[in-house]
């Protein structure tokens, strides 16, 4: 195994940890963050995230900066291209704002295990994706691994079709998730074209879409919600801001780490087995009960995780 590998695989499974924590931060936060205050949660986790974010940042422009040959970019093509982007950046930082509140509202409705594998459904919405807009070609392999992927989801949910009144909190909760998922997706994809174009690079973008969606949220809040210093100020709350964004920007920090060290492929296939450290996680610390059902389920999801992205990567 070279040193590359071995630095991915680092990487890969310390994000690992941090993914698989995200939805136990998430439902565990203080109850005065819930019903309104969701948008105040989601403003100063993305926050928290632009701040871990800075520091990576200039050391990428400084590394490049020092760099004779560099396929990535300058300070100057970075504020140019920012420019360039304006109202596509505010649509991206809207797009993610508002997925962080439904983030928690997802999550305190589908639970933290049934919401990580939900969330797993990434990878069918990029593949969705690419076939429509991208042109990319779905094999048979993939259409049939994505029913597998669902179906596997779908045991998890109704423990094996075997609730006899079904939850109708949960399945919200799910499609809330599954919302949530082709958003992401169709974020990513808009942000490809500014990838292509080397006008910033994705720790750079990962920092301007949260400042944009936590100026957005907090704006937003500030304008429609009178003002309560308890939830600035409450050391409960506070906690809960700092950890929730360390422990989700960690998780993309790893995950483009890895990125720099593996192919796209085989870095989500380390990630692929998340639901299963949330799973552990839930158990542990909120004493979910995970099931068989839920074991069967993660294990379909992982495994057709794992062939959907090594069928694209052929």
């Amino acid at each position: 195994m070279d040193n590359l590998t071995k630095k991915g695989l680092f990487f890969g499974c310390i994000g690992i940890i941090f993914v698989g924590f995200q939805p136990i931060v998430a439902i565990s936060r203080p109850s005065m963050l819930d019903g309104p205050n969701y948008i105040i949660a989601a403003a100063m986790t993305c926050l928290v995230e632009t701040v871990l974010f800075f520091p990576l940042m200039l050391i990428e422009l400084n590394k490049n900066k020092k760099s004779i040959q560099t396929n990535e970019v300058n300070t100057q093509s970075i504020l140019q291209g920012w420019k360039n982007n304006f109202w596509l950046l505010i649509i991206i930082g809207l797009i993610f704002g508002i997925n962080q509140i439904f983030f928690f509202i997802g999550y305190d409705m589908a639970g933290a295990i049934n919401g990580s594998l939900t969330q797993k459904t990434t990878v069918f919405f990029s593949m969705l994706l690419g076939f429509l807009i991208l042109k990319e070609k779905i094999t048979k392999l993939q259409i049939i691994f994505s029913f597998i992927l669902f179906f596997g989801l779908t045991i998890s949910i109704t423990q094996f079709f075997s609730l006899v009144e079904f939850n109708g909190t949960i399945l919200i909760g799910v499609l809330i998730l599954l919302a949530i998922s082709f958003l992401w997706m169709i974020g990513h994809t808009l942000t490809k074209p500014i990838f292509n174009r080397k006008e910033a690079t994705p720790i750079q973008m990962v920092f301007i879409r949260n400042f944009l969606s936590g100026f957005i949220l907090l704006f937003t809040y500030l304008i429609f919600s009178p003002l309560d210093y308890r939830i600035w100020l409450d050391p409960d709350n506070i906690f809960f801001y700092i950890i929730m964004g360390t422990v989700y920007g960690s998780g993309l920090v790893c995950w483009y780490k890895a990125l720099s060290y593996l192919e796209i492929s085989k870095a989500s296939t380390i990630f692929a087995p998340t639901p299963i450290t949330s799973a552990i996680f839930a158990s542990l610390i909120l004493g979910v009960n995970f099931t068989f059902y839920h074991l069967i389920g993660i294990i379909l999801v992982i495994i057709s995780i794992i062939i959907i992205v090594n069928q694209k990567r052929e």
